[in-house]
């Protein structure tokens, strides 16, 4: 008889160190912090010595509550922000479809790549381009002087159309790189299928509504999950740096305000409040979701 193989072989061991770094690195920035929410029950400022802490209970819970008005004006522009982004999360997957259906490959490639680019574009970046684009003296507005009108466009200070020009940044700067899991789930789909629509004189419209499409559904809700589950978070770089006076407004979300009563007014004990209780609504959404999605599917998702 062989000599029996170790569990703990050279084989099996490979994959789990190359996965350690990252795991180590989640661990380090999504499960440490967590040890941090037991400020939220003390009377923590910046500069205290931990002898002098003391016990606040639920003092900075309650007085999350106490500035109703600020409060509700907070998580109206993060779910405005996050219900306009869901209206239109298949987006991505309608984009992975025509890039798919590029005939050329060096075509294909560049489009890929181009609207892949913007993601790996700070946000600074993309504000130093839109403030060059739209202020008072951007192109946009030379161009209209230029043709003779007098109108000046600056959706960097309207607050009637803040929501949609930030929905339009996200996307612009995300919509190729959001594609590319469909894209792959599009490669995944089994070419027996395409051949059999091609049999039965499908045309390219017919194959993609009954093959293309009902192939990426999986895949569709797995990232429309998770994208409901994270409607309270809408990121903060964005909102950091496109925040003004004129579409404050509009413009401050909950990852903000966050930022502004921890760090702006050295409250950090109810900004971690806020921070848990962002937390728990999320958790609850996403076992929402999940279970409505086992309903409507028949199946659960995580």
């Amino acid at each position: 008889m062989g000599k029996k193989k170790s569990k703990y072989s050279k084989e099996s061991m490979q994959p789990f160190l190359l996965s350690l770094p990252f795991v180590l690195f989640v661990f380090a920035f999504a499960y440490v912090p967590l040890f941090g929410w037991g400020y939220a029950f003390t009377d923590y400022r910046a500069g205290m010595q931990m002898s002098d802490i003391g016990f606040a209970g639920l003092q900075h819970f309650a007085a999350i509550w106490k500035n109703k008005t600020e409060l509700l004006r907070v998580l109206r522009n993060t779910f405005a922000m996050s219900l306009i982004g869901l209206v239109f999360s298949p987006l991505p997957m309608v984009f992975a479809i025509l890039i798919n259906e590029i005939k050329s490959n060096r075509f294909r490639k560049l489009v890929q790549t181009l609207t892949t680019l913007p993601n790996f574009i700070s946000w600074i970046v993309v504000f130093t381009l839109a403030f060059a684009m739209f202020s008072s003296d951007g192109m946009v507005n030379g161009l209209l002087h230029r043709v003779g009108s007098n109108e000046i466009v600056n959706p960097l200070g309207n607050a009637d159309i803040a929501w949609i020009f930030q929905w339009a940044l996200a996307t612009w700067k995300t919509l190729g790189w959001s594609a590319i899991i469909y894209i792959a789930a599009i490669a995944g789909i089994d070419a027996e299928l395409y051949d059999a629509a091609h049999v039965d004189g499908a045309n390219r419209f017919q194959t993609i509504m009954n093959v293309t499409v009902p192939g990426l559904y999986a895949t569709f809700f797995v990232l429309l999950l998770l994208q409901i589950s994270n409607i309270l978070s809408n990121g903060f770089d964005q909102y950091f740096v496109f925040y003004n006076p004129l579409t404050a407004e509009k413009v401050e979300v909950l990852d903000y305000y966050v930022y502004r009563v921890g760090v702006l007014s050295n409250n950090y004990p109810q900004s971690i409040a806020l921070g848990m209780f962002k937390t728990i609504v999320s958790v609850t959404l996403l076992f929402g979701a999940n279970r409505l999605s086992q309903k409507l599917r028949g199946e659960s998702i995580v």
